[in-house]
């Protein structure tokens, strides 16, 4: 009975008694295929305690039957840890930790062979029910039809549920005001569905909430700017459309872009794509930071004091910075700060200014991307990472080295890790010498 959920293997069992051929023996085995590369190679949690809670059933209904639960290892987290020491005090339900090796119909009875178990090197078992825990797979055909740039389903990880991609924010999706949870986001059991559903709700609420006052939702919660375009510049090159995290850009037949605020967050990952200065904030715009660079006095090269201009994302890299202020960490005065609301908002332009102005390097430093971290806009530190071939041509057309710009990513608490970043950086452009463009 292979994938049999509660309720199933109770029918089932039910009907081998109404056909008088009660099972005396029932073997469970645990992670059937489960936490295998070549077939699911995750584990879902709940199928532990899910064949207790069978197992309990079986001898319920036949208090003469001997059970076997077969596992790789038992996972019962928190106060199902009770319930397993409750299982295992009965004595007529034999745990054992083991490999199956055959499961063969020998016509009367199931014979299962095992390896490496705890009762032997290798153990036959003969027994009338052979009840597989398999692990939960998601449904692939699951599309909800919206037209949204990143696709027609909620979006999905490496195993296909729709999670969040949020490791700060859970439940949140990449669609603005849609929340996965419960089984839907990963495996689990009905208490931490449950849970995961009232997460989801109360994350709605502040969905309705923050839109009906015309704020952003996290990270940049409370935000009450909007993007501001200047479309008589806008050549549709579609950078902003293709490359905003959230969708918050359709398209015409044409491909001008369409904007649709309810979707944005603010991030200004547009502002950064953008060629031709189309996009700004009332707040964050292009010449609003162009005044900010070019507002630092420069030392010229005879004074021998490199400027190193550093972009900040705000969510991590600049909370690591203040922890490092606060923990009075030494950091190089010759650096100038201006934080920015992600990495991936950081516009060409700039980066054109800074070297113009006669900056030594630049530093960037955002999230950090990766399987188990992430930036909190979804890809816009990676997003920096590929636009990199073009700020290195920007440093060939302006004759320049290439060691001028560099990008880096800490976590939130890599407070240490910027301090060496940036005095690492500050050494090896003073072996470098001056931006030649401090003279002019």
């Amino acid at each position: 009975m292979e994938g049999s959920t509660g309720s199933q293997l109770l029918e089932e069992f039910e009907q081998f008694v109404q056909d008088e051929q009660v099972p005396d023996r029932v073997l469970f085995i645990l992670c059937a295929g489960s936490r295998d590369e070549k077939h699911l190679a995750y584990c879902s949690s709940y199928c532990c305690s899910a064949a207790l809670k069978q197992a309990l059933y079986v001898r319920e209904k036949n208090p003469d039957a001997e059970v076997y639960v077969v596992y790789r290892d038992i996972r019962t987290s928190g106060f199902q840890e009770e319930f397993y020491k409750m299982v295992q005090a009965d004595e007529a339900i034999l745990m054992t930790r083991g490999l199956i090796e055959t499961v063969t119909d020998q016509g009367d009875f199931v014979e299962v062979v095992l390896s490496e178990s705890m009762l032997d090197g290798q153990v036959s078992l003969r027994t009338d029910m052979v009840v597989l825990a398999t692990g939960m797979v998601p449904n692939s055909t699951l599309d909800l039809k919206l037209q949204y740039r990143l696709g027609k389903g909620l979006p999905e990880l490496e195993y296909d549920f729709s999670d969040s991609h949020f490791i700060c924010f859970p439940y949140e999706t990449r669609r603005t005001g849609i929340y996965a949870a419960g089984t839907v986001r990963a495996p689990m059991d009905m208490e931490m569905s449950g849970e995961d559903g009232s997460g989801a709700m109360m994350k709605a609420i502040q969905c309705v909430e923050s839109i009906k006052r015309g704020e952003a939702l996290h990270p940049r919660a409370g935000d009450l700017s909007w993007p501001e375009l200047y479309m008589d510049r806008c050549t549709d090159c579609k950078r902003c459309t293709e490359e905003c995290p959230f969708g918050s850009y359709d398209e015409t037949p044409k491909g001008t872009p369409l904007p649709n605020p309810a979707r944005c967050r603010r991030c200004g990952i547009c502002l950064g794509s953008c060629p031709e200065r189309v996009i700004g904030f009332s707040d964050f715009n292009i010449n609003s930071v162009s005044a900010m660079i070019k507002a630092v006095q420069v030392p010229d090269e005879f004074e021998e004091k490199p400027r190193i201009l550093a972009f900040v994302c705000e969510n991590d890299a600049y909370p690591a910075l203040d922890a490092a202020g606060v923990n009075r960490l030494k950091i190089s005065p010759y650096v100038r700060i201006i934080p920015v609301r992600c990495l991936g908002s950081v516009n060409k332009v700039w980066i054109s200014d800074a070297l113009s102005h006669g900056y030594d390097g630049i530093l960037q430093i955002g999230c950090k991307p990766g399987d188990d971290y992430q930036c909190h806009f979804i890809h816009g530190s990676e997003l920096t990472e590929q636009r990199g071939e073009n700020l290195q041509e920007t440093l060939e057309t302006m004759m320049l080295e290439p060691e001028r710009i560099r990008t880096a990513f800490v976590e939130i608490t890599g407070h240490h890790l910027i301090k060496d970043i940036i005095n690492d950086y500050v050494e090896e452009l003073e072996l470098i010498g001056p931006n030649p463009f401090k003279s002019m």
